[in-house]
């Protein structure tokens, strides 16, 4: 994840940029090492420096990085023509590189060429079996095909190798709510918070799957997971209070007449209700009689 400070300084630096103060090298530099989707901010200011000779020699062997930048912005833009020459000049300085020819799959891929990049990404897996971009550009390829299931299939496989690629594991459990397959998307979830366990967003999304799935073991286990997102975000998660109020309501309706012991301490939801309605009071007063009457029909006391 990007840190609040690489935000802050990224922003900063693609405001100066934009408003002609310098410094696109630098700005391209940090979207690059902190992997960032800015495609065309990168595609614009990329090729300023690409288009001026002077600029462009200054980089030294940079050049040739920023020409592979360039290319995977235009092909993210659909700008094919400007991909297509980008990898065109990396072609002729480097004739035979596996890197490049990588570059000339993904550009049919961004054509829409699916037979044609599936042939050209086998090939290069078959020089080098380990490529991790290669591996997901095919789970890629096949999730916006529409082949979802193809897409678990290659994801898993490369999971079996990688296992600590949490982007790989963010997206097989995206897949797996798409099609409703809960239980699978939680154990992509559990594997996340093991590996980034003070990510909240994790712990949400995990609390969010258990929810869904119901029952009372999963309600009370989404409902430590919300208070895990509290904990970790200072209170200040407006999604995981309504949770532990829509986890309590849930149990309560679960656990009805049932001995009181078996039933749940009544604080903590209450000090969730509290802080949502403080919380309303100072970014939409106008909804704060609706959230009210939400609260009042959950029956949390």
């Amino acid at each position: 994840m990007v840190s609040k400070t690489d935000e802050e300084q990224v922003n900063r630096l693609e405001n100066q940029v934009d408003n002609g103060g310098g410094g696109a090298w630098d700005y391209l530099c940090l979207v690059r090492k902190l992997k960032l989707r800015r495609s065309d901010k990168v595609l614009k200011h990329g090729l300023s420096i690409l288009n001026d000779s002077n600029k462009r020699s200054s980089l030294g062997p940079e050049e040739w990085t920023l020409y592979e930048q360039v290319a995977i912005a235009a092909m993210d833009c659909q700008c094919l023509d400007v991909a297509k020459d980008c990898i065109k000049v990396l072609q002729k300085k480097f004739p035979d590189s596996k890197r490049v020819g990588r570059l000339e799959a993904m550009l049919l891929e961004a054509k829409g060429s699916w037979a044609e990049a599936e042939k050209a990404y086998s090939s290069l897996l078959e020089d080098n079996p380990l490529d991790q971009v290669i591996h997901k550009r095919r789970a890629s390829m096949a999730r916006a095909q529409g082949n979802l299931s193809g897409a678990i299939e290659l994801l898993n496989k490369y999971l079996e190798i990688f296992m600590a690629d949490h982007d790989a594991w963010r997206e097989l459990a995206e897949i797996y709510v798409s099609l409703q397959m809960y239980k699978q998307a939680a154990f992509c979830y559990e594997e996340l918070i093991l590996s980034q366990p003070t990510n909240p967003l994790y712990h949400l999304s995990y609390a969010d799957v258990l929810y869904t799935l119901g029952g009372l073991e999963s309600l009370q286990t989404a409902k430590k997971y919300y208070t895990s997102v509290i904990d970790l975000t200072g209170g200040k998660n407006t999604r995981a209070l309504f949770g532990i109020c829509l986890c309590t309501s849930a149990i309560g309706q679960l656990t009805k007449g049932r001995n009181k012991d078996e039933k749940e301490s009544s604080e903590l939801p209450s000090l969730a209700a509290a802080a949502l309605e403080n919380a309303y009071k100072k970014t939409a007063p106008g909804k704060l009689s609706l959230l009210s009457s939400t609260l009042r029909s959950l029956k949390l006391s």
